[in-house]
């Protein structure tokens, strides 16, 4: 099976900026980058000078929020 762009476009997750990962969170920026400091919240992934965040990677954050509110 051939994949056209708009296709492969779809299977690829997408990534966010630290400052969406921070609207979603409603939150600052600076909350984000020091969660990432401490190894706390989502993972990023460095590219270039840039840290981006898998759609996944939220979403396994949030899931793991709710483990902790639920306890």
């Amino acid at each position: 099976m051939i994949l056209g762009e708009d296709d492969m476009a779809a299977e690829q997750a997408p990534y966010l900026t630290t400052a969406e990962v921070a609207e979603r969170y409603r939150t600052t920026l600076n909350t984000v980058r020091y969660w990432r400091h401490i190894g706390y919240g989502p993972k990023g992934v460095k590219v270039g000078r840039k840290v981006l965040y898998a759609a996944a990677e939220l979403d396994r954050f949030d899931a793991e929020l709710a483990k902790e509110t639920a306890a």
